[in-house]
């Protein structure tokens, strides 16, 4: 399994596909582990996807210390050090959307174009769902709320139409097979809180490279007023609109051949 060593931390990495390097950030909670956190593969067949388990996640090290928003974009600037890559495509979703902002202001040599998926600036442009205010509560309950936020037509008379995929759903929401991993709750708990105090607010007009800021039309996470505000502070910034939810590109046929098309310049 390769790891990268990048001096406090241990980063698991993997590298898929062939073509212009191209660095993946994934979400909250991801674990490369778990299919349902492999958003890259249709990257694969234009691009080098490098990807990663962030600090705190999955394989990767999860050091007994407080996280920010720096930390995880430095983490992937040294990782593609480690790959020998000065400079990529940058694709960051959700919580990796965060990331790649902090990434390209932080290190905008590294980064030759962006695509922020589902994200948010934080600040005055507003933020994605807080999670981290959310009362403690069982994994279902926990399941449930995440199934309507992550689209806002699933409403209980969409449940109630749609019993088997709503069970699918909530399945994968509910599932979390790493939960009991020492350090595993820690680290997620220092994910949300990083998360928290994102942002980019006041540094975005600084970014100069091409950007496309791409959300679902019905995402209760990453709202689509919040999305119009990011892309809207970035210079030049292009901005389009998915038939879908959060994860809108696994809803929306259209929308990863854009983001390919984009990403090609």
């Amino acid at each position: 399994m390769p790891f990268a060593n990048i001096g406090n931390i241990e980063l698991y990495y993997e590298r898929h596909g062939a073509g212009p390097p191209l660095l993946f950030i994934g979400g909250t909670g991801g674990d490369l582990r778990r299919p349902e956190t492999r958003f890259f593969g249709p990257l694969e067949g234009n691009f080098t996807v490098l990807t990663h388990d962030q600090r705190g996640m999955g394989q990767s090290g999860k050091p007994d210390i407080p996280y920010t928003m720096a930390d995880y974009a430095d983490d992937a600037a040294a990782l593609m050090d480690h790959a020998g890559w000065d400079q990529a495509l940058v694709v960051g979703v959700s919580f990796g959307g965060m990331v790649a902002q902090e990434l390209v202001l932080r290190h905008p040599a590294r980064v030759r174009r962006l695509v922020l998926c589902c994200t948010a600036s934080g600040g005055a442009g507003g933020a994605s769902f807080a999670y981290h205010e959310l009362p403690p509560m069982s994994r279902d309950a926990r399941a449930a709320l995440q199934v309507s936020l992550s689209d806002i037509r699933r409403t209980d008379a969409w449940k109630a139409a749609n019993p088997a995929q709503y069970r699918m759903l909530h399945g994968y929401a509910a599932a979390d097979p790493f939960a009991d991993e020492e350090g595993h709750a820690a680290g997620a708990a220092r994910q949300l809180a990083a998360r928290a105090g994102h942002d980019t607010w006041d540094r975005l007009p600084q970014i100069a490279c091409p950007v496309l800021v791409a959300g679902g039309r019905h995402d209760g996470i990453a709202r689509p007023e919040v999305v119009r505000a990011l892309a809207a502070r970035i210079p030049g910034a292009r901005l389009a609109f998915f038939d879908g939810g959060h994860l809108f590109f696994l809803d929306d046929p259209a929308a990863w051949p854009a983001i390919i098309e984009f990403l090609e310049g």
